[in-house]
């Protein structure tokens, strides 16, 4: 699995590739995995939160072995061993910029609990995330309710347990509570990387479908071989229903748009007979 942030450069990057392959390291269990995630989001919140202690682990001029060593006389009680080890790990890699660590300790807590719920429900996992997501777009209330900043970070995640009626997987639960509490900017844009998250761990793309109507389950199996062709590697379809298109259908996989809808069309016609 290639690990990626696009918010890291240089070999802020290369840690991450080199810290991603410890996730796996003598985990067999969805226990080990889910209790791995939950430490590694304490670890990154932590650092967040006490500059003194980022800029120390992350001071270039200090020897690695200074620095693993402060982080478990400062850490060791608070968390589990494999999540420790892999932070006095990551001290010893060299930082673009100080944020950069607690970046990527969150993200591989991100990847741990998508580990959680196993090969077999990564497909169930990603449209649990894409449903909430569309949700809270769909509900300007409870869109409103999440990025009060008046609310509690519990609050907003009783609203959304509420939303989910006790159906969802544990990890989606996680992967929730942490989008309300991590580092994005908005619930949405932590949803929707961790749908991508979810997707690439299982060697998956993750493309959504914007369509005037749902399709049948015939149309989407064969749209979703035309895609896995396409891009060389299995597709994860995310289908959203918008009658405004009118027709058609627009794709979006990575950074790659493909539009062909009705209204589309017409506002191309519009713009020549305006121009």
């Amino acid at each position: 699995m290639v690990y990626q942030l696009s918010s890291l450069r240089g070999s802020s990057a290369d840690a991450l590739q080199a810290l991603g392959a410890r996730v796996d390291d003598g985990r067999n269990s969805p226990e080990e995995f889910a209790s791995l995630g939950q430490d590694l989001f304490q670890l990154a919140a932590l650092i967040r939160s006490e500059p003194a202690l980022r800029r120390a682990v992350t001071d270039v001029s200090t020897p690695a072995e200074a620095k693993a060593s402060l982080v478990r006389s400062l850490l060791g009680e608070r968390v589990g061993a494999p999540a420790l080890d892999l932070l006095v790990d990551a001290v010893g890699h060299r930082w673009v910029a100080s944020r950069d660590l607690a970046d990527v300790i969150e993200h591989l807590g991100v990847v741990a609990v998508v580990r959680s719920a196993g090969r077999e429900q990564s497909s169930r996992l990603a449209d649990e995330l894409f449903a909430v997501a569309q949700a809270v777009e769909d509900s300007s209330d409870l869109r409103n309710a999440l990025s009060d900043p008046a609310r509690s970070v519990e609050d907003k995640v009783a609203l959304l347990r509420g939303l989910l009626g006790g159906r969802a997987l544990s990890a989606t639960l996680a992967l929730v509570e942490q989008a309300l509490a991590g580092s994005f900017r908005s619930f949405h844009a932590g949803i929707t990387q961790y749908q991508k998250v979810a997707a690439a761990a299982h060697g998956e793309g993750v493309a959504l479908i914007r369509v005037a109507r749902s399709l049948s389950d015939a149309d989407r199996s064969r749209l979703e071989q035309a895609l896995t062709a396409q891009y060389g590697r299995p597709v994860h379809l995310n289908i959203q229903v918008e009658p405004a298109l009118v027709g058609g259908m627009r794709v979006e996989i990575g950074d790659d748009v493909i539009d062909g809808t009705v209204a589309s069309r017409l506002d191309d016609v519009r713009r020549k007979l305006a121009g």
